[in-house]
């Protein structure tokens, strides 16, 4: 088990500037949510794997595991947050999606990270919950077969107000998806937020799925990712308990909406969870 940085809470900052940045502060891993300016698709081709490979050694060097993360909010739509989504209405959209998560896997690939971590989106048309569910199966069964083919694990994240956001609906479409590489990105403030707690039972439960890990403090009903100490979250309990799961992937601190105050942040987060770590 260690401990990383979502870049989503450092987007006014260089990747390579994060590396150093997160790796003085002490941490072993980064969570590299691609963006507009940080390993970002549709691009010059040449300068965005000019950009992947120099930071795969950026990484090596500063001896950083890392994930990729795929929550960039105006990427894809500069008008519409997280648009289009595997679920969107539009199947030219859904298409764009699936472009966009092959750039994501293959840079996955070259910085050989832990895996790339996806979520679902939000319902946008007057459709059934079933039939966006298929919609989502149809969307997921290519970007899995993409990764398979090169090696690289999907986390999928259960996110409050998407079609996915609770774990009963994660069983739901795990039932329905058969490919190894599918697994779990969980994150803490999440259940609380859903009520689904003890956080303990989830953790144990599943054990065998959990490939990354999203934390910061929350309150219930609440979904508002809080710096540590600003919500109710017990976390001495958790990491006992990922201790006792003998998890051994990242926990990455997600603050998306601090990146005013980034570098600090990030030192007080550390500073807070580095105790309780084993």
């Amino acid at each position: 088990m260690i401990l990383g940085y979502n870049t989503n809470g450092l987007a006014h900052h260089d990747p390579f500037d994060a590396v150093e940045v997160l790796a003085e502060i002490g941490y072993s891993a980064i969570a590299l949510t691609i963006d507009h300016l940080t390993l970002t698709p549709f691009g010059n081709t040449y300068l965005a794997t000019r950009q992947v490979d120099l930071l795969a050694k950026s990484l090596e060097d500063a001896k950083m595991r890392n994930v990729v993360e795929t929550g960039a909010r105006f990427l894809l739509n500069p008008r519409v947050k997280h648009e289009p989504t595997f679920i969107s209405p539009d199947p030219k959209g859904r298409d764009l999606r699936y472009e966009f998560m092959r750039h994501c896997i293959d840079t996955a690939q070259t910085l050989k990270s832990d895996c790339v971590s996806v979520w679902s989106g939000r319902l946008l048309d007057d459709v059934s919950e079933d039939v966006a569910m298929d919609r989502l199966v149809a969307s997921l069964e290519p970007v899995l077969d993409y990764a398979a083919e090169r090696e690289v694990i999907i986390g999928f994240e259960p996110e409050p107000g998407m079609l996915i956001d609770t774990m009963d609906k994660f069983d739901q479409l795990q039932d329905r998806i058969d490919s190894p590489n599918f697994q779990l990105t969980l994150d803490i403030g999440h259940l609380h937020c859903q009520g689904e707690t003890p956080i303990s039972d989830y953790l144990r439960r599943y054990a065998d799925r959990i490939v990354n890990i999203h934390i910061e403090d929350m309150k219930h009903g609440i979904h508002e990712h809080l710096p540590f100490g600003e919500g109710e979250i017990d976390f001495p309990p958790i990491f006992k308990t990922l201790q006792e799961i003998d998890y051994q992937g990242p926990v990455n601190v997600e603050l998306s909406r601090h990146s005013h105050d980034g570098p600090n942040m990030a030192r007080k987060a550390f500073d807070f969870l580095k105790p309780l770590l084993p």
